[in-house]
């Protein structure tokens, strides 16, 4: 007979290997809601009066209270959720800037941040999204550390000697060496420059990451300042974490961007190049140059190796606010319907929703429960489109056929993905005497559904549709009436009554053995008392 203390050490080493990294093909149909530990959620009985913005301190978020308040997120569609940096950060009196309530300003990488929790609460936060089908996005810091002067005691980092580091120099912005080597931030909070062409380093960091993703079960990885490092470092690192890895490439340059994406560099970035042809595009008062939106899409499609990763954004920490630079909300509702509604993977900025305005950091920071968490109109786009998208991407080849151009005209742009047709204008709220027409693939008379407002439009002879602007801009999402069975939405039944809370396309896909690993736990509980 075996003994127990052999049969446990058995099932243990079953059980371990039953977990898996999320792929970047499973990323591709997520939708992402991104989230400041310290700014989205109090721990009860906390002051909700004390955290003004431009005071640059802490607030008293958690990962506990992140956990607590998840409903509201999994409540609007989303099955991801991205997290400001877990790694220890300055330790300190607060500097002129303030204090690293971000979670941006590093100190020991390999230490948890004790402002936001202990490991176990770390963990908790993770299991409680797996339970719910959602995947964790970590954002992790690899560039720099932070420092309070261009000659900082080393000892405190992660990295001691002086060799590990670049030397401090000032960035020339058209020099793409300097963009790498030299440091960012300033001579009052200067961000020393890690050497990651050093092979102790990338070693150390590759260690390090793996021990992060495994310990807290981590599916994939957002990745700061991804193109002040030496490009050849990414492909080392994000194969020892083994997850999914998506990198911050800050600017418009799509030639520049494209280069971090592939087999040499990353999985993904955020869409920076798309964003700033949205704001040309739809921002009141702006150019508004819905041509920059057609010629993006047609230069993505042509020098990335996959747009359909590719993180599509309008707001986040380090940009104003949409409400800050469109004073038309209709502008919000038509680029949210692009992200939604094209190639790559939608994130939405905590707060988004809920109509915040703030300006550059600190102000586009704002805590979140001022708002009381409310049902707001965006808040019912943005679970509308969500609910969509996820139907889509359960039952369809949706997510990975690109996005096509159907029409271009100075008042919007019309597109089809898979059998969705979208049109998104920028006239904003008030009525307009405007017409666009869009040639679509369908035949005349084949019925569609405009799925936000659930009206039927029947296509017209040569397949044409009139998006008229009579009652205002408001955006439009039209597919086919007879596909629409099963999605739960304009009438037709859904995979469960109500919410879809638990619906099967939130299902971790890389976590086939979770209940099985929970039911071994609980085995072995049960032989340790023999033991």
């Amino acid at each position: 007979m075996l003994h127990a203390t052999s049969l446990a050490v058995a099932l243990v080493a079953f059980a371990l290997p039953l977990v898996y990294a999320a792929t970047a093909d499973q990323w591709r149909g997520r939708s992402i809601y991104q989230v400041i530990i310290d700014r989205y959620a109090l721990p009860e009985g906390a002051d909700p009066n004390q955290c003004a913005p431009e005071d640059r301190t802490w607030c008293g978020g958690t990962w506990n209270s992140l956990r607590q308040n998840l409903d509201y997120i999994q409540n609007a569609g989303f099955t991801a959720v991205w997290i400001s940096p877990v790694s220890q950060n300055y330790e300190g009196p607060p500097t002129p800037y303030g204090d690293p309530y971000h979670g941006y300003w590093i100190a020991d990488a390999t230490k948890l941040n004790s402002h936001f929790g202990t490991s176990d609460d770390l963990k908790a936060l993770s299991d409680e999204l797996h339970r719910r089908g959602m995947y964790l996005m970590v954002d992790v810091v690899v560039n720099d550390v932070m420092a309070t002067s261009t000659k900082p005691d080393l000892s405190t980092y992660m990295f001691k000697d002086e060799s590990q580091y670049h030397p401090y120099c000032v960035i020339d912005w058209n020099n793409a060496t300097s963009e790498e080597q030299c440091w960012l931030g300033d001579t009052v909070v200067p961000l020393p420059d890690i050497n990651t062409e050093d092979q102790t380093v990338v070693s150390a960091f590759g260690d390090w990451i793996q021990s992060l993703v495994q310990e807290y079960n981590i599916d994939g990885l957002r990745i700061d300042a991804a193109k002040h490092v030496n490009i050849d470092f990414w492909p080392v690192f994000c194969d020892k974490a083994g997850v999914f890895c998506i990198g911050e490439v800050f600017g418009s340059d799509v030639d520049g961007a494209s280069l971090f994406q592939g087999p040499n560099s990353l999985d993904s970035i955020l869409n920076y190049p798309m964003y700033a042809a949205l704001v040309n595009a739809f921002t009141i008062p702006g150019p508004q140059n819905t041509s920059a939106v057609s010629d993006m899409i047609a230069q993505e499609a042509a020098k990335f190796k996959d747009p359909t990763l590719l993180g599509n954004f309008i707001e986040n920490q380090d940009n104003p606010r949409w409400a800050n630079i469109s004073v038309d909300p209709q502008t919000l509702y038509n680029t949210m319907v692009f992200n939604f509604m094209t190639d790559g993977i939608p994130i939405v900025y905590y707060g988004q929703e809920q109509g915040f305005s703030g300006n550059a950091d600190p102000y586009n920071r704002e805590p979140m429960w001022p708002s009381k968490y409310a049902n707001t109109t965006t808040y019912q786009l943005m679970s509308t489109l969500n609910q969509f998208r996820n139907f889509l991407v359960n039952n369809t080849q949706w997510a990975t056929t690109l996005t096509q151009v159907l029409t271009t005209s100075p008042y919007g742009i019309a597109t089809l993905k898979g059998d969705v047709v979208s049109i998104m204008t920028n006239i904003g709220s008030p009525p307009q005497n405007v017409t666009i027409p869009v040639y679509t693939p369908y035949h005349a008379s084949t019925a569609l559904t405009d799925i936000l407002t659930c009206q039927q439009w029947p296509v017209g002879s040569n397949g044409t549709i009139d998006a008229q602007y009579s009652l205002g801009g408001v955006p439009i999402v039209l597919y086919p009436t007879d596909l629409l069975q099963n999605s739960g939405l304009c009438g037709n039944s859904g995979p469960l009554t109500g919410s879809t809370k638990y619906a099967s396309w939130a299902l971790p896909v890389h976590r086939p053995f979770v209940s099985l690993y929970v039911l071994l736990s609980s085995l072995l509980g049960f032989l340790a008392c023999f033991l």
